[in-house]
């Protein structure tokens, strides 16, 4: 873990990935320049892990997670080479920020067109067009232990699962990871 100059938090870490000078350079010099893109960035986190998948082979992650006030920014991006690895999820991870600034910059203009930020080429028809809900569904939320959860979201075939703890009365909401495995998210109030 180490602090910038400019006093955001930058967290390093790597799985079976070795943290050499060079690598840790090249992170630097990425996430120094998304923080000249957004100023509110407070803290950045960088995974990189070794690793094989059926469909790729041997390849190297690079998941980068920028927290900016009370929203949390990701990208995570796989390539044979550590170093394009980095350089793929920083690009991803800058297009996520074009993206905030301009919808933040859109709210404060009225609604109007957003005014550009920083020169960077357009950006495809598919990337510029905000994620928006095109279905709403409501359904009951049963108390259940995450034993009972895991049956559940493997009995249902879903991608994800929401349920309340018994304990405790809170919502938790399982998921199926990339990797298989299953995830579990459990607010807590901010």
């Amino acid at each position: 873990r180490a602090e910038r100059e400019s006093g955001m938090d930058v967290e390093l870490q790597g799985r079976n990935v070795e943290l050499t000078p060079r690598v840790r350079e090249h992170v630097e010099k990425k996430i120094g320049k998304l923080e000249r893109y957004l100023k509110d960035i407070h803290a950045t986190r960088v995974d990189l892990r070794h690793g094989s998948t059926r469909s790729q082979g041997e390849v190297y992650t690079a998941q980068m997670t920028a927290f900016v006030d009370r929203k949390i920014l990701r990208s995570e991006e796989m390539h044979p080479d550590l170093l394009a690895a980095i350089d793929l999820a920083a690009d991803k991870l800058h297009r996520q920020i074009k993206r905030y600034k301009d919808r933040r910059v859109d709210r404060w203009h009225d609604h109007g067109k957003p005014v550009p930020i920083f020169d960077e080429p357009e950006l495809e028809a598919d990337e510029e067009e905000a994620p928006r809900v095109v279905r709403r569904k409501r359904f009951e939320v049963y108390a259940m232990d995450e034993e009972e959860a895991v049956e559940q979201i493997d009995l249902l075939g879903h991608d994800f699962f929401l349920y309340r703890d018994p304990d405790d009365g809170a919502v938790r909401l399982l998921y199926r990871r990339q990797d298989g495995g299953l995830g579990l998210i459990e607010p807590i109030n901010a």
